[in-house]
């Protein structure tokens, strides 16, 4: 299964140099259309020179700057697809109905936690099980649900858990009580959701901290995020799969109640007693 730049930049920035670094952080920012520039463009907008946008690519393992931007295009028609199109164009399957999906639903869990580093995951959490802030969780049209899920175990084990639901002018409300110390948790898969990115940009520009769960193509709110957890999601239909980032969100579910140890079983005890 081919890479993502951007899981290729996860993988490789931590051996990059210090303007390597400039130029990948500029196009995750500006995911992908910055890097559909000349080298010129590109170099200015990163404050680097040409020369090490062009090492950044070949670092990435292109051989050249045009191969590095038919990668980008391709990322592009693929951001772009619609259920429609996938139904117009299906792939072809082999072994039955179920096996396909299954062994993609497996290989999309598997490359998903190959790009996470332990390093990722611990910042995540650690954030997460931080009680000087609220946390707050909201998802799209068909992520939504994983959002609820997560807000209702993270809800058991610590307070000031906040699943945003309704609409777009109820979330918009619940900003006055967003800050520094606060994390927005967001999902959202292709085709990225505009009432998110704006709420995502207005909460950013507030000081709230966003943890984003995408998929491998980076919605655009992956420039006002602080962690971005980019999952795969294609499998063989004409609808995207949640499983991967469903399992990644259980991860940091497990880890934050037991970093949290005695204090979210202490909760846990004192909700059982009132039910």
């Amino acid at each position: 299964m081919i890479s993502s730049i951007a899981e290729l930049i996860s993988d490789r920035i931590g051996m990059m140099p210090a303007g390597e670094r400039r130029a990948a952080q500029t196009l995750i920012a500006n995911y992908p259309l910055i890097g559909l520039k000349t080298v010129a463009e590109f170099s200015a907008v990163a404050g680097v020179s040409s020369p090490t946008i062009l090492r950044f690519v070949a670092r990435l393992g292109f051989q050249n700057y045009p191969e590095f931007q038919s990668a980008l295009q391709d990322e592009l028609a693929a951001q772009l697809q619609s259920p429609a199109s996938r139904t117009l164009n299906p792939p072809a399957l082999g072994g039955g109905a179920v096996s396909p999906m299954l062994e993609a639903t497996l290989d999309n869990m598997r490359e998903t936690f190959r790009h996470l580093s332990d390093k990722q995951l611990a910042d995540i959490v650690a954030k997460l099980a931080d009680r000087r802030g609220k946390t707050f969780l909201i998802g799209g049209r068909f992520t939504d649900p994983l959002a609820r899920y997560m807000a209702a175990h993270l809800a058991i084990v610590q307070p000031n858990v906040f699943h945003l639901a309704g609409q777009e002018s109820v979330w918009r409300d619940r900003l006055i009580d967003m800050g520094k110390r606060d994390v927005l948790v967001i999902f959202d898969i292709r085709r990225y959701q505009d009432s998110l990115i704006r709420f995502a940009e207005t909460a950013h520009q507030r000081g709230v901290q966003i943890v984003l769960f995408t998929d491998q193509w980076l919605s655009p709110i992956a420039r006002f995020a602080r962690h971005v957890i980019a999952g795969r999601t294609a499998v063989p239909s004409a609808w995207d799969s949640s499983a991967a980032l469903f399992v990644v969100a259980e991860t940091l579910i497990g880890a934050v109640t037991r970093q949290l140890e005695a204090d979210g079983a202490k909760r846990i005890r004192e909700l059982e007693s009132l039910r």
